[in-house]
């Protein structure tokens, strides 16, 4: 993409509103713009982003074996009054009447939903087990909407759902989740710490919140130490192996990790003192097992093995997809703008033409740009007539991962200037060893575009 070209709405100042980091930088970096309370305007840069996190969490949905849908935004009152949450989830919900004086209400999550189409085409026990999610754009009316996308109150989100004949079959799906959620969270250059939690309003025993440490958390946490050095890695789980995915959540849970909400400090007195952690949280996910909560009132049964019908075990799993735009900032960011994880950077890299208009430096930046999109990295090409001061601020604002400066004093020696935006490290090498260096930082992030 050419800057020249692409609809890049920066700012030089801070809006006012904007208290956190995150929020700043997504607004001066042009990614979003309020259109109301809590609700934002996804532009060209910041949709790039969604997209590319979107995509990964598909990756792993798909990998763990989980089957991809789309549930409606608006649902039936009459089907959260099965569930007996209508009345009881608290002013939150967002409850509207269509022309025919119906009850609906715009959905801040999808068990209900889920359910009915479940107890609707699923039968028998030999159906199961199964997991259905999809990736949806949710509604909560918050009081007190801030901090950007971090604490909005319309908010794209991944929920999944699971139905299992047993207990024992839905802990698996419980501890299923938690893999796949650590190989999404690495992937995207995160570390996400599960963390004991409460249920709140959909219930059950067993949960688990994902939280990116960070000092904008709203979440006060406190865990040993040692978990920060655990890595999920390229190790190769098989999904359908209750031991091999159980040994990783006891792997990820057994050190002491907890919110407040659920906090022990007898059980965090225990920990050697040296490796005790009190910290902040942005949650970005949490999972859940909650038995026969929705299927025992809203009669989703399958007929057993002995002919008689049974409750399903349930569970849900949420990822905040836009939410994680804002954590990833906040956990990646310095006092010149975003810096964004190889993973999931809306251009593999930036290419900053010195003298445009010159011939020999806009050729060279046309064969960089050639060159790169051919090998499947996708530049972004500041042609501007722009000083190069402003050039530079534009890319490090927006956080590019790499950036190839390229001028005349540069060419006369064949060389171009290839720097990295989270070090700062730069390094004059020829065009084609730039683009080799580049190709071998994206080994292992897949090459493909965004769109």
């Amino acid at each position: 993409m050419r800057l020249s070209r692409y609809f890049l709405p920066v700012l030089k100042e801070t809006p006012a509103e904007a208290q956190i980091a995150s929020h700043r930088l997504m607004l001066r970096a042009g990614m979003i713009k309020q259109a109301s309370a809590g609700i934002y305007s996804w532009l060209p840069l910041g949709f790039k982003v969604l997209r590319k996190l979107e995509n990964i969490v598909h990756e792993e949905q798909v990998r763990a074996g989980h089957i991809p849908m789309l549930m409606p935004t608006l649902q039936s009152a009459d089907l959260w009054r099965e569930s007996g949450r209508y009345d009881a989830y608290g002013p939150e919900m967002l409850r509207i009447r269509d022309r025919h004086e119906r009850d609906m209400l715009y959905g801040p999550t999808n068990e209900e939903l889920i359910t009915d189409i479940f107890r609707a085409h699923v039968g028998s026990y030999r159906d199961l087990p199964l997991t259905l999610y999809h990736i949806q754009w949710k509604f909560r009316d918050e009081v007190r909407p801030r901090f950007g996308v971090m604490r909005g109150r319309e908010f794209l989100m991944k929920d999944g759902y699971n139905f299992d004949l047993t207990k024992e079959d839905a802990l698996h799906s419980y501890n299923r989740h938690l893999v796949s959620y650590l190989r999404t969270y690495e992937r995207m250059g995160l570390q996400a710490i599960p963390m004991r939690a409460d249920s709140g309003p959909i219930g059950g025993d067993d949960t688990h919140e994902f939280l990116v440490l960070a000092e904008t958390g709203e979440s006060e946490v406190f865990y040993d130490s040692a978990i920060t050095d655990l890595r999920f890695g390229e190790r190769v789980i098989d999904y359908a192996d209750p031991a091999q995915c159980r040994a990783v959540l006891e792997e990820f849970t057994s050190r002491y990790a907890r919110t407040d909400e659920t906090h022990d400090e007898a059980l965090f007195n225990a920990i050697p003192e040296e490796r005790r952690r009190v910290a902040r949280g942005i949650e970005v996910g949490q999972i859940f097992y909650f038995g026969t909560k929705y299927s025992e009132p809203m009669g989703a049964t399958v007929q057993g093995p002995d002919g008689k019908p049974v409750p399903v075990h349930m569970g849900s799993h949420g990822i905040g997809v836009s939410r994680l735009v804002g954590a990833i900032i906040e956990a990646s960011h310095d006092e010149r703008g975003i810096i964004w994880p190889e993973g999931v950077t809306p251009f593999h890299a930036g290419i900053v033409n010195l003298k445009q208009g010159d011939d020999e430096a806009d050729a060279a930046c046309e064969a960089l740009y050639a060159s790169m999109t051919a090998l499947g990295l996708e530049p972004l090409y500041d042609d501007r007539d722009e000083r190069a001061g402003g050039k530079f601020a534009t890319m490090d604002l927006i956080g590019l991962p790499w950036r190839i400066t390229v001028g005349p004093r540069g060419l006369k020696n064949g060389v171009v200037e290839l720097t990295s935006r989270r070090t700062g490290e730069s390094e004059e090498l020829p065009p084609e060893q730039a683009i080799e260096r580049l190709a071998l930082a994206y080994a292992g992030h897949g090459l493909k575009p965004a769109l």
